[in-house]
């Protein structure tokens, strides 16, 4: 058996995401009774809850038509996994099997480039919003300084108390445990940097848009605009930003980003 029959079996759904069938994986690993398999699906489960990952985003319950004869076809029950369902399994299915082995071998290597794949993709998208919010902060000082702000770091805090619910910018680089000379934003997630950049983005557009004028009125502002996004995200079922986790500095992003590129420019070069 070779472990490309295990790409052989993958689908594809409608949004390019690919995901197994249960039972044809059953099959691909040598179960031929599939209520047997069932038992090592159960234990992938628990194993997949315990890692803190959602056990329906890997393991979805669904009802296929299968061919039963003369054209006729039956419900039969399923389940689509994801790559990372497909990992627990062959990690809990009969060891002795060789081609439960090779299945180790294929689904932890697979699952290795995906987790690169994911993380370049996050890196990309921080020093991105990372260089958005630098903007956008100049753009935003302009604006409070046009309304009469002279104490800038005031100012900020504000903005930093409505949407993280009363933390100030020393309370998160506290509770981030960053050193002196770590900035907040180089060490946020995008999904943080997102929050941030929507706050100042908007907190921006009402001091110009009212016309806000006096240091107290622009403070305010601020607050309630950090305050709004955070209602908006706790409205949305999302975490706050307060108990978002703390990344590597966004200067190591760059450098993955820039290490990847090198080795794609040296394995196009190769296959000229």
């Amino acid at each position: 058996m070779s472990q490309n029959q295990f790409e052989i079996i993958k689908r594809i759904d409608d949004n390019g995401k690919e995901y197994w069938s249960s039972r044809d994986l059953a099959g691909v690993l040598e179960y031929t009774d599939y209520r047997n398999f069932l038992g090592v699906i159960e234990k992938a489960k628990a194993a997949c809850e315990n890692s803190g990952e959602v056990i329906h985003n890997h393991f979805v319950e669904v009802n296929e038509m299968v061919k039963i004869g003369s054209g006729a076809e039956k419900p039969v029950e399923t389940i689509y996994l994801s790559r990372y369902a497909c990992y627990l399994i062959v990690q809990n299915s009969d060891p002795t099997k060789v081609v439960v082995a090779k299945g180790q071998t294929y689904f932890a290597i697979q699952t290795r480039r995906q987790e690169k794949t994911d993380n370049l993709i996050e890196d990309n998208k921080r020093v991105f919003l990372r260089e958005q919010m630098k903007k956008h902060n100049v753009s935003l000082t302009q604006a409070a300084s046009m309304a009469g702000v002279e104490h800038y770091a005031i100012f900020q805090n504000y903005g930093y108390k409505g949407l993280y619910g009363g933390l100030t910018m020393q309370d998160i680089h506290n509770r981030k445990k960053l050193k002196k000379s770590q900035h907040i934003l180089d060490h946020m997630e995008s999904e943080e940097l997102a929050a941030n950049l929507f706050r100042a983005t908007q907190a921006d557009a009402k001091i110009r848009r009212d016309n806000i004028k006096g240091e107290a009125s622009a403070n305010l502002a601020h607050y309630e605009v950090g305050q709004k996004v955070r209602n908006t995200i706790n409205s949305l079922g999302g975490t706050m930003p307060e108990n978002l986790p703390t990344t590597d500095g966004v200067g190591k992003a760059r450098n993955r980003i820039k290490k990847a590129e090198k080795i794609r420019k040296i394995k196009n070069a190769e296959q000229i």
